[in-house]
């Protein structure tokens, strides 16, 4: 399902954190928020989300406005998995993972329900987790749960800030691949906020650049990620190389 941003105004008490933005997220494409700390990306997904109202402009999912859709539909519609999570401490993985289902529940989960949730637990590979307790994971295990959560809650839009932070490099690696092949395979539309540029490069279809809570640029990565806007927009000089698997950006100074 397509989301789109119009003339998108947001901040916080009397400071302007995104100014006039404008983007949309097609469906069955993984679109990736590039900029340094503070550029607004965090604040885009929120507002996206529906856990922020726009100062001014709009959010529109499929044809209707977000603030028209009921909180009960949002549930359904779209997942959110934030760079921290509040969860149950001693929550088992399963459980945490089955509260997923909750816009779908009523009191007992169904058949259907449990089913879901093993094969999101498969498909984020940690069944063997299933039934340790949360509070006794790692981070980057229970960001890969978080991931699991959200897949189990069946959306038609995820919203992912920095997904891969507390994961390691094969992690990094394979959660991506996986989210990249479920949205391509079940024609979803994710929305994800990413610090490293190699992964946007490789695994998103789309990116949107942001600079000062403007977009600097967007379009395919290949064609946004240059020299010339990595060192405009993060301050830093690159060199880019590319061989059998792709183009691979090597940061080498800071300005």
């Amino acid at each position: 399902m397509r989301v789109r941003v119009d003339s998108l105004v947001q901040g916080y008490g009397k400071k302007t954190i995104i100014d006039d933005v404008s983007f949309d997220v097609p469906e069955g494409e993984v679109v990736a928020i590039l900029g340094p700390n503070g550029s607004g990306k965090s604040t885009i997904i929120r507002t996206m989300a529906g856990l922020m109202d726009p100062k001014s402009g709009k959010v529109t999912v499929g044809e209707r406005d977000l603030k028209d859709i009921s909180l009960e539909e949002r549930a359904r519609l779209m997942s959110y998995v934030p760079q921290s999570y509040n969860y149950m401490p001693f929550s088992s993985v399963m459980d945490t993972v089955l509260s997923g289902r909750s816009p779908y529940m009523d009191w007992e989960p169904s058949d259907k329900d449990l089913e879901v949730v093993e094969e999101s637990l498969e498909f984020m590979d940690i069944m063997n987790l299933a039934m340790e307790n949360i509070n006794e994971l790692s981070g980057g295990q229970r960001q890969r749960v978080f991931i699991a959560r959200a897949i189990c809650q069946t959306p038609e839009i995820f919203y992912f800030d920095e997904p891969t932070s507390a994961l390691d490099l094969k992690y990094q690696i394979d959660t991506m691949k996986r989210m990249y092949k479920y949205v391509h395979e079940n024609n979803k539309s994710v929305l994800i906020a990413v610090h490293d540029i190699n992964l946007a490069l490789r695994y998103c279809d789309r990116a949107v650049m942001l600079k000062n809570g403007k977009i600097y640029s967007e379009g395919a990565p290949s064609d946004i990620i240059t020299e010339r806007s990595i060192l405009d927009v993060y301050s830093v000089k690159a060199a880019f190389t590319e061989n059998e698997y792709g183009i691979f950006i090597m940061p080498y100074d800071s300005v």
